[in-house]
Order: structure tokens, then C-alpha cells, then sequence
């Protein structure tokens, strides 16, 4: 199983998603920005060091909103959602296709990787 983090950005009522690159698994399928958990990092290190890989932004990271186990037929993730804050807002897309800051009500309007099903039921109802 591999150890995936994530971050829940809000700006507003909006929060941010992030398009996949074409070229990689699930590609341009939208997620929320992190990835993988290094061998001897912290998730919340890790959270942080991959969000100024992907977007060159510095994050505050806070509790965790929520996290699930998803098996893909490649791998199985145990995905962990942080709530997180961008304390440098200059957002570049080194990694992504492309991102938005989207409502709850626009969730639909996206095609997500599957991992992210249970994360948008629950911002959809609870947020």
C-alpha cells in the first residue's frame, strides 16, 4: 500500500483541484494537489515538500479532513486529506495541466480520480 497525502485548500467557498499531466497514470483525470509519502518523512513534511514541487507554494498544513484506501488496478493508495492554507500565493503549475478553485456544487462538473469519490461525497454534504 502506498502512503498518499493531499491538501483541501479553500479560498472563499472555493477550493482548489489540480489536472493530472496526460502523460502519467489516471492522466488528466482532476485531484487535489500531493502525492507520494517518502521513507522517512512525516505525511505533513511530505504534504508540504510536494506542494512546492507540484505548485511552488509554501502550505500551512492543519487536522486532517479525511482519508481513504483506494485499490486501482495498478496500485493501492491510503490517500490522507489535510486541510491546508497557502502562506505564499503565487501559484505555478510545475507538475499539472492545470488547476481551478471550484464550489462543492461544481464537483460534478470535474472528472476525479477514483480515490477522490469518498473526499467529494463528503465535501458535498458536509461543506
Amino acid at each position: 500500500m502506498i502512503e498518499v497525502v493531499a491538501a483541501l485548500i479553500w479560498d472563499g467557498d472555493r477550493f482548489l483541484i489540480c489536472q493530472r499531466p496526460e502523460h502519467k497514470a489516471r492522466g488528466l483525470l482532476w485531484e487535489y494537489v500531493g502525492g507520494k509519502v517518502e521513507p522517512g518523512e512525516t505525511k505533513q513534511g511530505a504534504l508540504i515538500r510536494e506542494c512546492r514541487e507540484e505548485l511552488g507554494v509554501i502550505v500551512s498544513v492543519g487536522d486532517v479532513f479525511m482519508d481513504v484506501v483506494h485499490e486501482y488496478p495498478d496500485i493501492t493508495v491510503h490517500l490522507t486529506l489535510y486541510h491546508a492554507s497557502i502562506a505564499e500565493v503565487t501559484i505555478r503549475l510545475l507538475e499539472h495541466n492545470a488547476i481551478a478553485w471550484i464550489t462543492p456544487a461544481e464537483i460534478p462538473d470535474y472528472a476525479f480520480c477514483p480515490a477522490d469519490k469518498e473526499i467529494n461525497e463528503r465535501i458535498a454534504i458536509e461543506l
